[in-house]
This record gives C-alpha cells, structure tokens and sequence, in this order.
C-alpha cells in the first residue's frame, strides 16, 4: 500500500426488480461518490436486481464477460475514473440450472482486474419474522479466495453471509489482505442482532479497513434488508455510516495509521494456528 491517503466509498440501496431503474440509481450515487472524491467504490449485493426470490434472478443473467450489467460497470467505471467493486450480478454457473453471485472489480479504465464468487449460501429460517431463504437452490458457490491489488493496497473480495466466517478473512491475511470490500444485503432481523458486531470484528482481528455497502430499505414481497452501509477502520472505529435509505458514504483510508497500528498492536504475527 502506499503511503498517501485515498477516499473510498459504500453505496446503499433498496433494489427491486426493475433493472433500469436500479441502474439509473446506481449511476446517480456512483457519481456522487465520485465527486466527494472517491477513487474506490463498493456496491451492495444485488444492485441492480431483487426480485421476489432468489431464483429470479435467473433472468438477468449473463454469461461471463459479456452482458449489459458488466458493460454498464465497466463503461461508469471509465467515464468516472474510478474503481468499481461491482456489488454482485448473476453469472452463469457450471451447472446450467443455477448462477454464480459474482462480484466484479473494475479499474478506473474499466477494465475488470478481478472477479469474486459467493462462497457461503444463506440457507436458513428466520422464526422471528417466518421467512426462509435457501440460497443453495439457486446459486451455486463459489471456491477461491480473491484479494488483488488495488489503489488502497491489497483488496480482498467477501459478500454478505460470507461475513460470518472469519476463516475467509484469514486466508485473506495470509494473502497481504489491507482492505476488504463486502457488499451485502443482510435481513432487518438479522442485521440489527449482527452486522455492526460482525464488521468491527473482521476489522479488528485482521487490523484491516472495511468497506460494508448494504443493501437497506424496504424491497418487494415485503422483503426488509438492514442498511447501516459503514466503513471501518483497521482499530474497528466507525470512519462513515449510512442507516437508512439511498445514498453514500465516503471516507479515507490512511495506509500510514494502518502500517502503525500492524507494527505496534503485531497480532497478526502471533497467531499459532493458520488456515489450509
């Protein structure tokens, strides 16, 4: 990572099933980002399509490196200069019944330098609020872990159930992760009990910055997603949060104070058991 300061950003949204005008929204914010000065921004999961399950999905989607969502990641990534963590869109899976969750980075001549998979599927029933989600059906998981470099230094990939499975983030760590982008789309239920907690604790215990961009509003089929889009340094203090609603937030990430809280706080370098 190099030593000056740069602005990054987390945009939160409340996508539905109209992908035009997802985009439109999504361009808007992206934009504004920009023009606080942002050179990295991250997307929520799902930017561009909710529907009413996660099988719907399926309509929109593309076929790696070829499609209207990748095209318009790319060409705003370009137009504006910037870095895009594309959120996620639906890629084609090796089976031929389900789809990748795929989360595409993009460079500031948009070119994509990087490409995430969804590794953990949200299989589970909500008692509070009778809901069920079984991703699995639908989405087939990914297997890599993805950390690149990136204007902020090494940039690690996670997306959203992932976050509960700190073994991610350290086979992160041993691949020189500096900073994590985790676009989500957590419950209301869910998100009130565990997000925050989750996002400082990743941050803590791997001294690195997080950029959390949620999905946060009210979505059709009276699907309800948490928000508080934040972003949070390697000491785990809040730097920017969004509660509720469309919009952005903006912060710096500071490689000096990253490179000073690893030298004098060295947790990293005691640990005695590592990942396979």
């Amino acid at each position: 990572m190099s030593t000056s300061r740069i602005k990054v950003a987390a945009i939160q949204l409340a996508s539905g099933n109209n992908v035009n005008a997802n985009l439109l929204e999504t361009e808007r914010l992206v934009e504004a980002a920009a023009k606080q000065g942002a050179r990295l921004v991250v997307l929520p999961e799902n930017f561009a399509f909710m529907g009413h399950t996660c099988g719907d999905a399926n309509t929109v989607r593309e076929v790696p490196g070829d499609g209207p969502l990748q095209a318009f990641l790319a060409q705003l990534a370009n137009r504006l200069g910037i870095w895009i963590v594309g959120g996620t869109i639906p890629l084609e899976a090796d089976d031929a019944s389900k789809w990748r969750a795929a989360c595409t980075v993009y460079d500031a001549r948009g070119r994509q330098v990087g490409r995430y998979d969804k590794q953990h599927l949200f299989d589970v029933n909500l008692i509070e609020s009778d809901e069920q989600f079984v991703e699995s059906e639908s989405i087939e998981p990914g297997d890599s872990v993805v950390v690149i470099d990136s204007p902020v230094g090494r940039l690690g990939i996670a997306v959203c159930y992932d976050l509960r499975f700190p073994e991610l983030f350290r086979a992160m760590v041993d691949r020189g992760v500096e900073v994590i982008a985790l676009p989500a789309a957590f419950t209301a239920i869910t998100g009130r009990a565990h997000w925050e907690i989750l996002i400082r604790a990743r941050a803590i215990e791997n001294l690195s910055y997080v950029i959390a961009s949620a999905q946060g509003g009210f979505h059709i089929a009276s699907r309800q997603t948490f928000g508080h889009s934040m972003i949070v340094d390697p000491w785990g203090s809040k730097l920017a949060l969004r509660e509720r609603g469309n919009g952005c937030v903006v912060a710096e990430i500071d490689p000096e104070f990253q490179h000073t809280t690893r030298r004098s706080f060295p947790c990293l370098d005691h640990r005695r058991l590592h990942c396979r």
